[in-house]
């Protein structure tokens, strides 16, 4: 049976007067979708990856596209067209940058950044502090103690023994990048990856500098003063530019992110801006009202407690909770449950006492009164 006629359009998923710009993302989608590295084992997939990548080799070429919009897919019928899919030219320039790409998404890697040999910023460092829940709300200063790169002062970071200079690297002629082909089941691809000789930079150093041995660096313990912002949450990080490592190419140093481990408090808890915390009062208090002393970060606040309180009351202190980041004179609320506190031992008297409130609470006062009186058997 005749294989029935291919329409590339639908196999793409584009319209008949796609630009080249939407040829390009339609492939791609396709080809990151239905890649066989992604689909191990998967016929269709690949059939679909195959029909998608023989579509694109003709539409994205325009003497190519002219014939197929006139001929349809016979035009390309035989042994030197396109219906030949393992004769496709894949190390043309626009097939490479996609499967550059697409092999970059899919194994981590990336051409366009191999291909980058400019100036790099360094890499960011990482280091913690633990800081107190009331250093936390208010902000607070600390000094800490860091591994620093500084500038090798006999190379001046060249890296290179002095009275000598880095030297353009042989293995790729001072571009910091080497190419090479991979061969696929598809086809042979020709891909772009950083030097390994003289990692990217375009210069090796024959003879390198004995005090820093050829990094151009030499690491010292540094004393850094950090200033914590008032409202910093747990896990949040405070960022110190150029304190990082230094950059490649004369790029500039990275960062170095200081993260806050704030420590639980006994009695405090906090939700974004807000303060929770929990008071226990007497029932006495609670069923009479009066004041009552609350704790808060900015220490203790009268607060006047209703006549009949009920346990789990909620009390709102605004403008007490924690400062935002943005602006340490805006703060959240306070928010407190009163509990209402019942004793655990009691003395005789107090037992006494509390057993003539509940009788006078149940309305038996009175029978108690003249039972002791005899009026009552």
């Amino acid at each position: 049976m005749a294989e029935s006629k291919k329409d590339y359009y639908e196999i793409l998923g584009v319209s008949k007067d796609a630009d080249d710009a939407a040829l390009k993302k339609a492939y791609r989608a396709l080809a990151k979708k239905y890649h066989p590295d992604t689909n191990p084992g998967d016929a269709a997939a690949a059939e679909k990856f195959k029909q998608a990548s023989e579509a694109y080799s003709v539409l994205s070429d325009p003497d190519k596209r002219r014939q197929y919009d006139q001929f349809g897919s016979a035009a390309f019928d035989g042994t030197g067209g396109a219906g030949g899919f393992g004769g496709f030219d894949f190390n043309g320039s626009d097939m490479g940058d996609i499967f550059g790409d697409i092999f970059g998404d899919i194994f981590g890697g990336g051409r366009r950044s191999a291909q980058y040999n400019g100036p790099l910023k360094g890499a960011n460092l990482r280091t913690s502090i633990r800081i107190s829940f009331e250093e936390a709300i208010f902000g607070c200063e600390r000094e800490i103690e860091i591994n620093f790169k500084e500038e090798c002062a006999s190379c001046h970071g060249s890296g290179a023994k002095a009275g000598t200079s880095p030297v353009t690297c042989p293995k790729c002629n001072g571009k910091g990048k080497i190419m090479y082909t991979q061969q696929s089941f598809f086809g042979q691809i020709q891909n772009v990856q950083t030097c390994p000789d003289c990692g990217g930079t375009g210069k090796v150093i024959k003879e390198k500098c004995p005090d820093c041995y050829g990094t151009g660096y030499i690491t010292r313990r540094k004393k850094i003063k950090v200033t914590v912002p008032a409202g910093i949450d747990n896990g949040q990080s405070v960022r110190l530019a150029g304190a990082g490592e230094p950059g490649s190419n004369g790029g500039e140093r990275g960062d170095l992110l200081v993260e806050a481990v704030v420590s639980n408090h006994p009695i405090f808890k906090r939700q974004d801006t807000s303060i929770f915390s929990t008071v226990p009062i007497s029932f006495a208090k609670a069923a009479l009202g009066g004041t009552i002393l609350i704790k808060t970060v900015d220490g203790d606040v009268e607060y006047e407690v209703k006549a009949g309180t009920q346990t789990d009351t909620k009390v709102r202190l605004k403008g007490k909770g924690v400062p935002t980041l943005r602006n340490r004179a805006v703060r959240g609320d306070h928010y407190v449950t009163l509990v209402v506190s019942v004793p655990e031992r009691l003395t005789e008297t107090q037992k006494e006492a509390l057993k003539n409130f509940d009788d006078a609470m149940n309305g038996n006062a009175d029978s108690d009164k003249h039972k002791k009186k005899g009026l009552f058997k």
